[in-house]
C-alpha cells in the first residue's frame, strides 16, 4: 500500500475506527498524490514567478489560450475562470459559497462538525464515489422498493453490492420506518450496511413529515447500537422542492454526529435545485466530530476524482457560482419554485377532483420534487406505457406492474389535465379491448 494512503487511513482509524471498517479495499487503497505533477505544478505556480513551465495548458499574453468562437458568447467571463483547469475538489470559493447556502437552508447543521462540499460532476458521480471508497463485494445497499434505477447500477453492477429493497410506504401511506430498521437489523452478521435516502423521493415525489422523520433517524440509530457500521446517504437531488407539509431540511442534519457507527454523507448539487441539469454541478460531504478524519476522506475522494474524471468542468463551476452570488438569484430562484408547485397542486386538484372516479387507479402520496405515480388498479403499466405513446403521442415511464411514473416537471400547468385526461382514456381503452 502506498504510505500516503497509511498515512490516511492512520489519520481515519485515530478520528473513528469505524468508520476505517466502512471502508472498501479501494476505499482504503485510495489516496491523491501529494507528489507528482499536481503537487509541483501548485508549488510552481506559488513560487515560479518568471516562468512557469509546469501546466499542462496552453497559454497567450498570460491567460488561457481559447478560440474567439467559444470566447465571442462567453464575453461576460474572463478566460481564466473557464478554460484552466479546476481543482480536483472543485472552485474553492464555490465551495465556500455552496456550505454557507447549505447551513443556511439546514438550520439543524449548525452545531455540527462537517466537511467541506468538495465538487463532483454532478449527483451520479457524487453517487459514484462513495459507492467507490465504501462498498465492497456483498456489502449490504438498503433503499426502498420505489428508487431510481441507477443505484443498483451504481452500488450492485459496478461495485457488487447487495441490493436490499423494503418498501417505501406502509398500508397507512406514510415512511416505512419498521421496513428500514427490518433490513437494516438483518445486516447483524455482516456488520456494514449502505444505506440510500432519497427525499423528494424518485419516483413518487414524497418528503416524510418530522414524525417520519424521527423515525428514520431512530431506525438508523437503532442499527448503530446493534453494532452495525452503518454508511447513510441523503441524495438530496430535488432538496429544497417541497410544496406542502413535510420535512423541509435535509435529514443529513440529524444523521449528522449521530453514533460512532453512523457516517452520515450528503450528496447534493445545482444540477436540480438550480435548473442547470447540463451543468453537471455536483458536491458530496461528509460529516464526523474528527477534523483529521474529514481531511482524510477528502483526501481520498480527491484521490477517486483524479483517478477517474481528474477535475470537473470549470466554466459550469464558474457560472453556478456567479448565479449564487448575483442579488437576483433568490428571487428568480422563487419564481421556479412557484410554478413548480403549482403544476404539483393542479395535478393533486385534478386527481382529487372525482373526474377519474378511483376504480382505474389511485395515487401514492407526493409533496415534493418533480414527479408522481399512478398505482393502476385494472391495466398492466408497461402496456399502458406503450399505449399512451404509440396511440396518443404521451410518454411516461412504466416502474413493475402497477406503477406509471408522470414527470409534471415538464409539463405546462395549463396541460396537466389533458394529460391526464388522456391517461384515463388509455386505461379505458385497455380495458375494453
Amino acid at each position: 500500500m502506498n504510505s500516503l494512503a497509511g498515512q490516511l487511513n492512520e489519520s481515519i482509524k485515530a478520528g473513528n475506527e469505524h468508520v476505517y471498517d466502512m471502508l472498501s479495499n479501494l476505499g482504503k487503497a485510495i489516496y491523491f498524490p501529494k507528489e507528482g505533477i499536481l503537487s509541483q505544478s501548485a508549488e510552481a505556480t506559488a513560487h515560479a514567478k518568471k516562468y512557469n513551465a509546469t501546466i499542462g495548458i496552453a497559454t497567450e499574453g498570460g491567460m488561457p489560450m481559447h478560440l474567439g468562437v467559444i470566447q465571442d458568447k462567453l464575453s461576460a467571463y474572463s478566460p481564466k475562470d473557464l478554460y484552466g483547469y479546476a481543482p480536483p475538489a472543485g472552485k474553492p470559493e464555490l465551495r465556500t459559497v455552496w456550505r454557507e447556502k447549505m447551513l443556511r437552508e439546514n438550520p439543524s447543521l449548525a452545531d455540527k462538525s462537517i466537511g467541506n462540499p468538495i465538487v463532483t460532476n454532478a449527483l451520479t458521480h457524487g453517487l459514484s464515489i462513495v459507492a467507490d471508497l465504501f462498498t465492497e463485494q456483498g456489502d449490504a445497499i438498503i433503499y426502498p422498493d420505489k428508487n431510481w434505477e441507477n443505484y443498483e447500477l451504481t452500488f450492485g453492477i459496478r461495485r457488487l453490492g447487495e441490493c436490499i429493497n423494503y418498501p417505501l410506504f406502509t398500508e397507512d401511506m406514510s415512511f416505512n420506518s419498521a421496513g428500514l430498521l427490518d433490513a437494516l437489523l438483518a445486516q447483524k452478521d455482516r456488520g456494514k450496511a449502505i444505506v440510500l435516502l432519497n427525499f423528494p423521493n424518485n419516483p413518487t415525489g414524497y418528503t416524510p413529515g418530522a414524525q417520519e422523520g424521527e423515525e428514520i433517524v431512530a431506525a438508523i440509530l437503532k442499527a448503530a447500537e446493534a453494532g452495525i457500521n452503518v454508511v447513510v446517504v441523503s441524495d438530496d437531488a430535488y432538496f429544497g422542492l417541497f410544496f406542502e407539509q413535510s420535512l423541509k431540511e435535509s435529514l443529513f442534519g440529524r444523521l449528522a454526529n449521530l453514533h460512532p457507527r453512523v457516517l452520515a454523507i450528503k450528496i447534493d448539487g445545482a444540477t436540480k435545485e438550480e435548473f442547470v441539469w447540463g451543468f453537471r454541478v455536483g458536491f458530496i460531504t461528509y460529516a464526523s466530530e474528527s477534523k483529521e478524519l474529514l481531511a482524510a476522506l477528502e483526501q481520498k475522494t480527491m484521490g477517486i476524482i483524479r483517478a477517474t474524471i481528474s477535475s470537473g468542468p470549470h466554466p459550469s463551476q464558474t457560472f453556478v457560482l456567479d448565479a449564487l452570488k448575483s442579488p437576483d438569484f433568490a428571487a428568480q430562484k422563487e419564481e421556479k419554485f412557484q410554478i413548480m408547485k403549482g403544476r404539483a397542486n393542479k395535478v393533486k386538484a385534478l386527481l382529487d377532483s372525482g373526474k377519474y372516479g378511483d376504480a382505474a387507479w389511485t395515487y401514492y402520496p407526493f409533496n415534493s420534487g418533480y414527479f408522481m405515480c399512478l398505482k393502476l388498479h385494472t391495466v398492466n403499466a408497461e402496456a399502458l406505457r406503450l399505449h399512451l405513446i404509440h396511440h396518443y403521442g404521451l410518454g411516461t415511464i412504466a416502474l413493475g406492474d402497477t406503477d406509471l411514473r408522470i414527470a409534471f416537471s415538464c409539463i405546462e400547468e395549463e396541460q396537466l389535465e389533458d394529460l391526464f385526461d388522456l391517461v384515463y382514456a388509455g386505461v379505458r381503452d385497455l380495458e375494453n379491448a
